[in-house]
């Protein structure tokens, strides 16, 4: 493959970022109205814990399959065709759930949808575009998510404060459509890597794995979603929490708008950390970052009580940490395998990582409701709950020993 030049390269990226965006509007519905559905279906903090997870459950169980796919035909096409299952998925939940199962149910599809987008789509952008700008290039299309998920949380509220729940998902199942055709029609076919005579199969653990730098990644990207997809579960129910505690404040951003505001900052968090992790060594720079996250989370939920702004500010300093080693993570993996290999690698690496972004929401609710199921203490330490996968960080940098292209 003959890399295109970098205007062409941008194009593809900006086309690939819209597209993410778009496939995503119905990627954080659910936790923006969870504390108007809680009350509504009865939901102890578990079974709410459980349905954010079970999205991920969905995307953990399809990502083998989807992303393993693109080392034979073009992303394009399992991107296309994935966006189905993430509009079906919004689009029954809004119809037809009716409580946690049904609910479980349609998250589930809607991730399987999110399986066959986000990394197939990273899959089309480096299939597409090649040389030193890639990591960069990487970076722009991972930071992108948080766009996706900010947009979701403001259009899910907005529209569920002027209608209802029903059709704020009804409605949000629109966007992975136009997504779809957008890449269809934008992006021009191209031909996968060849891969060896003897075809392996879509998924393997071993090999994968049996790479120490690869597997440290895989590690490092795992504790990593425990904790992201964990904190945007619960994210809006937090801040709800914290500002009923303060009912006369003079509060000006709704707790979804606060929630998007907080996801934004994510997006140059993970930009510029990749930049950091270039210069001064991948490994020192993902420890340090998931150190500080993790004293971050437990700061972050036992400040509820103390003032709605101080909730507001450490949510937001341990979102800036969450998410500024993301990058850094995905570029790194990449940066380390043969591109033939990659589509195989990526579901690896997103299998591990969504599949403790299935745990984490659900181990918060669990702590959350062991600890009382409300209250500033069954808070706080449901929020250190999350920090419990920055411990991971270590065995990450032990296994990344391999010398990196940075």
């Amino acid at each position: 493959m003959v890399a295109p030049s970098n205007n062409s390269g941008l194009r593809i990226v900006v086309l690939l970022c819209v597209a993410e965006v778009l496939g995503m509007t119905g990627f954080s519905t659910y936790p923006a109205l969870l504390a108007p559905l809680r009350e509504a279906w009865g939901m102890s903090g578990t079974e709410a814990g459980l349905i954010g997870g079970v999205f991920f459950a969905g995307y953990m169980a399809a990502v083998p399959l989807l992303s393993g796919l693109t080392d034979r035909i073009d992303a394009r096409r399992v991107y296309a065709c994935s966006t189905l299952l993430s509009a079906g998925g919004t689009l029954g939940f809004g119809l037809a759930a009716g409580g946690v199962w049904s609910a479980c149910l349609y998250q589930a599809i809607a991730g399987a949808g999110l399986a066959g987008t986000y990394m197939p789509g990273l899959k089309a952008l480096t299939d597409r575009v090649d040389g030193p700008l890639q990591s960069r290039f990487i970076a722009f299309y991972t930071s992108s998510f948080g766009i996706g998920a900010s947009a979701s949380l403001l259009l899910g509220g907005w529209i569920e404060a002027r209608l209802d729940w029903e059709w704020a998902f009804v409605l949000c199942s629109g966007g992975p459509l136009l997504s779809a055709a957008l890449v269809l029609r934008a992006l021009a076919p191209v031909a996968p890597a060849p891969l060896p005579q003897a075809r392996r199969p879509l998924f393997e653990l071993r090999p994968v794995l049996a790479e120490r730098a690869t597997l440290g990644y895989v590690l490092g990207y795992a504790a990593h979603s425990w904790e992201l997809f964990g904190l945007r579960a619960w994210m809006v129910a937090f801040i709800a929490f914290a500002y009923a505690l303060s009912p006369g404040a003079n509060i000006p951003w709704a707790p979804a708008a606060a929630a998007a505001a907080i996801n934004l900052l994510g997006i140059p968090a993970s930009i510029f950390g990749n930049e950091i992790a270039g210069r001064i060594g991948r490994r020192r720079y993902i420890v340090a970052v998931m150190a500080a996250s993790a004293v971050l989370a437990c700061l972050a939920g036992f400040a509820g009580p103390l003032a709605w702004w101080l909730a507001l500010l450490l949510v937001a300093l341990h979102f800036i940490a969450v998410m500024a080693d993301s990058a850094a993570l995905t570029a790194g993996l990449v940066a380390t395998t043969p591109p033939m290999k990659r589509g195989a690698t990526l579901a690896v690496y997103s299998f591990f990582g969504f599949g403790a972004g299935f745990l984490g929401p659900l181990a918060f609710g669990l702590v959350f409701d062991l600890v009382g199921g409300e209250g500033a203490l069954a808070w706080g330490l449901a929020f250190a709950s999350l920090g419990v996968g920055c411990a991971c960080a270590p065995l990450a940098v032990w296994l990344t020993q391999r010398k990196e292209a940075t």
